[in-house]
């Protein structure tokens, strides 16, 4: 019965999104709910890949969310009910805005979680960064590193394809110095997102959704890789959002929907140039 009520749900959802726009099928629908973890990937200023995730939320009612934007101490100032009230919701996003510029747009994301799941948060904050690039990020990422695998070299062809994928990133700007450290902190982050999400598993018992980015939502390089080391029996299913038929990596199952209109990120670079 709970099956069914879920594939009903979204049918429900089917309409809920704008034209052009990205919706659960019934199919994503039923291998999502049969799994442990759901990875539900976007491109971070998309706000229809938001829509998407919050249809997602309502329709599989996880009994925990983690975010790759909030950190567990913000993630605690979301839970224990404040999502109910509008003004501490306005509240609560202009927390999370000190760290993410953008995060207005998950508005309809908070919405669709207020008064159901707990709320973790993943993000490395800025301290942990800077600790990465000084010692390492075995240091950075504390007790646990070499069990969630940070401590195990990446094969040199699957380092340099990550290294050339920050370069391109990067509209070929960032010095090569720099590469080997951007990818490790890429590493860091996945990890930190794999531990909240067993941290998650463990206090309520899932299923858990995960509100990240694509390249971490991807099972060939992403969260899935580190969360496998410590929970080699957790049912994870990865949904990539892309744009225009667009995305890198590897999912169970990839939603497509239009572009935004956003400016040239390349141009930022060109600008620190001639300068």
């Amino acid at each position: 019965m709970k099956k069914l009520a879920i594939l009903f749900g979204a049918w429900l959802a089917f309409g809920a999104v704008p034209a052009g726009a990205a919706s659960l099928t019934v199919d994503v629908v039923s291998s999502m709910s049969q799994a442990d973890v759901v990875l539900l990937g976007e491109v971070h200023d998309n706000p229809d890949h938001h829509a998407l995730q919050a249809d997602a939320i309502e329709t599989l009612k996880p009994a925990a969310i983690v975010w790759e934007m909030l950190t567990p101490e913000t993630a605690a100032r979301f839970d224990a009910g404040w999502l109910n009230d509008p003004d501490h919701l306005e509240q609560a996003v202009e927390w999370a805005s000190e760290a993410w510029p953008s995060f207005d747009l998950y508005v309809p994301v908070l919405k669709a979680a207020a008064g159901g799941p707990a709320i973790y948060g993943g993000l490395v904050p800025r301290s942990k960064t800077r600790a990465a690039m000084e010692s390492g990020i075995g240091v950075a990422f504390g007790v646990g590193a070499s069990q969630f695998g940070l401590m195990v070299p990446l094969p040199p062809e699957e380092r340099a394809a990550r290294e050339a994928d920050q370069q391109a990133a990067h509209c070929g700007a960032m010095p090569e110095e720099m590469l080997p450290v951007m990818v490790d902190i890429q590493r860091l982050r996945d990890a930190v997102l794999a531990r909240a999400i067993v941290t998650a598993l463990d206090e309520t018992g899932g299923p858990v959704v995960v509100i990240t980015g694509n390249g971490h939502a991807r099972k060939d390089r992403g969260i899935p890789v580190y969360l496998k080391r410590v929970k080699p029996g957790v049912r994870i299913f990865s949904l990539g959002q892309s744009e225009d038929g667009v995305i890198s990596g590897t999912f169970d199952a990839v939603l497509d929907s239009p572009a935004v209109d956003r400016p040239d990120p390349c141009l930022a670079f060109q600008d620190k140039g001639s300068e």
